[in-house]
């Protein structure tokens, strides 16, 4: 095998003239039975002929450079193109020259003939050659891995034709999984359809298999959904591939794919939204985004960009997450006029000298601390930077004449029983008491946890299993609502387009997610076993914690609005701004004379202040 890599064009010429001597000498001898003197003499010449010929020919059309093992139909179509190129000047001459060529009964059939066996004995030589390519540095066969790929369409042919070749020595496919019933026992290179989707455990226990391959792209979510739960309970370790285009870019095949995610587990349909509403609000706008450097900011910023405002103002106490969607959005748009300011939202003097300068049309409001045990045990700094922080925003906006404020709110405001969901319901009483008093119209959007955001519990038990555990839950019943981020977002910017002034718009999260079921999804979806191969430890709940999650509070009436997934409270008649103002000065005095070790007095303090406020 290795003399014929070596020596690769010499061996395919010398088997191209000796295929073009025999269809010659046997198309005469089918067409004659006898090959006599004169015969023979005209079969000489035709051969010599045709030798130069064809071999000029397949050389000019540079399929002495093809690699056998790669070559695929379109090489074979120029094969086929090049000996009927030949045939045809082998016509020409006898006509145009009247030499001893034999007849063309005969030069058809041994045309014929050559294409045939050229083509012919190409592909045995491929198969040959991707059947015994063995790379020495790989590994043994018997270390191979068994492969199950989901999906036998385009994709998955691709796949297949690299794990045969490249990585024939590190991977082993023992069949495809397709949900068309008229699939079923057909093959895709060799490789046979063994089933439907529910025949996956089943395959996967008879044939050991360690990797599952997801190649579907064109799939509903509920479906993709469907599937993985099926892959992850095999105990296999799954692979995902986001679309067919990723194959095409010129990346290592494993590269192409990326590791399950919760996400794909979540099952959610596609978010539609009234798009022109947003860009009517937005386009040829300034737009001011505090906190643009966190999870939900910096996806803010991701999205107003793309509705083209006049300027994009973002603002952050942290220079490293700013730095970053800086350079991101200075990268994918350099047309676009963005400024990056490191400011804090405490900094009333700073504020005002940013509003004044840029007077923002729309300030998205997300500057918050909203890590909940370390707000119980730092009270005074929530308060400082949630409460006071957003009043110094709201006021600004009120003075510079801004359109619309909308304020990132949570679901831990509703019956807060932490310092940091009390924080935020008094920023949601704050733009609700503002709103009557201004030509600003602010608006509250409320939602729960986003997965993959700066705290999210996803990052850690990634880390965690990842040292090989334990993964740790703070209570087995513990449930949250759950949403991507940029759905959580998309959401926000079309909340924002409804507002009227004085709501607070609530997000429809989906239904509650236990945490405990969360932690052994992502377990599964590595290949390991819950509480065998990683242990999941019950850690009690933190200071401040609930069980469960509350999106509205007891007293709000919902209503509808033209998007399903977005609905409405409606603006609090008892909140005003002179009562948030006697509120706020009783904060201020709490700021002044204590300090967060007296976290019972400033818990005393704020539920005077948030009449629904219950710390546990």
């Amino acid at each position: 095998m290795k003399k014929i890599k070596k020596y690769r064009n010499i061996f395919l010429r010398i088997a191209d003239i000796a295929i073009i001597i025999a269809a010659y000498y046997i198309s005469t001898l089918i067409l004659n039975n006898t090959i006599d003197a004169p015969t023979n003499k005209s079969i000489i010449i035709t051969v010599v002929l045709a030798i130069v010929t064809y071999t000029t020919m397949l050389n000019a059309f540079k399929t002495y450079k093809n690699i056998t093992r790669y070559e695929n139909g379109n090489d074979y179509i120029i094969y086929v193109i090049a000996c009927l190129v030949s045939y045809t000047i082998i016509s020409i001459l006898k006509l145009i020259f009247k030499t001893n060529i034999v007849n063309q009964r005969i030069n058809i059939i041994a045309a014929l003939g050559i294409i045939v066996a050229i083509i012919s004995y190409r592909v045995i030589l491929r198969f040959i050659l991707t059947q015994n390519y063995i790379n020495p540095e790989a590994k043994k066969p018997s270390n191979r891995k068994n492969v199950l790929i989901i999906g036998a369409g385009e994709a998955t042919k691709i796949i297949i034709g690299t794990l045969k070749t490249t990585l024939r020595d590190i991977y082993h496919v023992v069949g495809l999984i397709d949900d068309n019933i008229n699939k079923v026992n057909y093959a895709i290179s060799g490789n046979r359809i063994l089933g439907t989707r529910k025949d996956i455990p089943e395959i996967c226990k008879e044939n050991n298999v360690e990797l599952i391959l997801f190649s579907i792209s064109n799939i509903s979510n509920e479906d993709r959904k469907d599937i993985l739960q099926i892959c992850q309970e095999t105990g296999c370790k799954v692979r995902i591939l986001p679309g067919t285009k990723d194959l095409i870019r010129n990346k290592a095949l494993m590269d192409n794919f990326r590791d399950v995610e919760i996400e794909d587990l979540l099952g959610r349909d596609p978010i539609k939204l009234n798009n022109k509403d947003i860009k009517k609000l937005i386009n040829n706008k300034v737009v001011l985004v505090t906190g643009g450097g966190g999870s939900i900011g910096s996806e803010l910023c991701r999205q107003i960009i793309k509705n083209d405002p006049e300027k994009l103002i973002i603002l952050d106490i942290y220079e490293n997450n700013l730095y970053d969607i800086e350079q991101e959005l200075k990268f994918n748009y350099p047309n676009k006029q963005i400024h990056t300011i490191v400011a804090s939202v405490r900094d009333k003097k700073r504020l005002n000298e940013i509003f004044k300068q840029y007077k923002p049309y729309l300030v998205f409001h997300a500057a918050a601390h909203k890590h909940v045990p370390l707000m119980e045990t730092s009270p005074l700094e929530a308060i400082k930077n949630n409460v006071f922080g957003t009043y110094n925003v709201v006021n600004c906006a009120h003075e510079y004449k801004t359109k619309r404020f909308i304020l990132i709110s949570t679901d831990k405001a509703v019956n807060p029983t932490n310092i940091m969901g009390a924080t935020k319901r008094l920023c949601e009483m704050i733009i609700q008491a503002k709103n009557k008093e201004s030509e600003t119209e602010y608006v509250a959007v409320r939602f729960g946890n986003v997965l993959g955001s700066n705290g999210s519990v996803i990052p850690l038990f990634k880390k965690q299993i990842a040292q090989g555990g334990p993964v740790t839950v703070t209570h087995k019943e513990i449930t949250r609502f759950f949403m991507t981020i940029p759905e959580a977002v998309s959401l926000v910017l079309q909340a924002m387009s409804y507002a009227k002034g004085g709501e607070i718009f609530v997000l429809d999260m989906g239904e509650p997610v236990k945490i405990y079921d969360m932690a052994q999804n992502l377990i599964k979806l590595s290949g390991l076993e819950p509480n065998v191969d990683i242990q999941i430890k019950i850690t009690g709940l933190r200071p401040g914690e609930k069980l469960y999650e509350e999106l509205l509070m007891a007293e709000e009436n919902l209503e509808k609005t033209n998007h399903e997934k977005i609905f409405i409270a409606p603006p609090d008649h008892d909140i005003n701004i002179e009562k948030i103002n006697q509120k706020l000065e009783k904060l201020d005095q709490l700021l002044k004379n204590n300090n967060n070790e007296r976290k019972e007095e400033i818990k005393e303090a704020m539920k005077e202040i948030v009449p629904t406020y219950k710390p546990k």
